[in-house]
């Protein structure tokens, strides 16, 4: 028995309910025709559950609510999921970098709050990230930066992950009880160690 267009439309909104939509930016953007040019909009929007998935999309259309439509129904469909540290904040600091755009992403203490701005707040926001500090050292370009942010979660692992990959325990990725002979930290330790900024960004 086919589904009625209401019963259809109440199971789009409660999939919509779970949720979170930002427009990170919009432009107007122009098509060079025989008649002369054809104004559109872009726009770009992040979307989330809260709960360690993310996505973004981009749309463009002749009108501003269906360019931001398109673009979140994108955002839906290319969704990621990030590992995170007790549900609010990241395992590890990590860069990511696309085109011009560059990002440094560290992990915070609770407390912190999102120290981010622009386009990688909403990112944060919509991931369900409550403590980090972010920081773009590139283009001030949103669709870089929403990528290169996009490419650093990617490359998110969690203590799990890593010790599932090298065949050990969780323990031993940390560290734990193992020092070297001139008591360094053992290499596993080393790679979860702060990213460095250079003098140049």
């Amino acid at each position: 028995m086919a589904r009625s267009p209401r019963e259809d439309r109440r199971e789009r909104d409660r999939e919509d309910s779970e949720f979170t939509e930002k427009l990170v930016g919009i432009n107007r953007v122009a098509k060079v025709v025989k008649g002369g040019r054809r104004f559109g909009f872009a726009a770009l929007v992040v979307v989330g559950d809260g709960r360690g998935r993310v996505g973004f999309g981009t749309g463009k259309a002749r009108e501003v609510p269906e360019a931001i439509r398109k673009a979140t129904d994108e955002a839906k469909k290319t969704m990621i999921r990030v590992p995170l540290r007790e549900g609010r904040t990241l395992h590890h600091d990590i860069r990511g970098h696309y085109g011009a755009g560059r990002v440094i992403l560290r992990a915070a203490p609770p407390g912190t709050g999102v120290i981010a701005g622009g386009p990688m707040r909403a990112i944060f926001e919509t991931l369900g990230i409550q403590d980090i500090v972010a920081k773009s050292t590139g283009t001030s370009n949103p669709h870089n930066m929403v990528r290169a942010t996009f490419e650093a979660l990617k490359g998110m692992n969690s203590p799990r992950q890593v010790a599932a990959k090298r065949g050990k325990r969780v323990a031993e990725i940390f560290g734990r009880d193992q020092k070297d002979e001139q008591g360094a930290a053992p290499a596993e330790a080393v790679e979860a160690a702060p990213v460095e900024e250079t003098a140049n960004g």
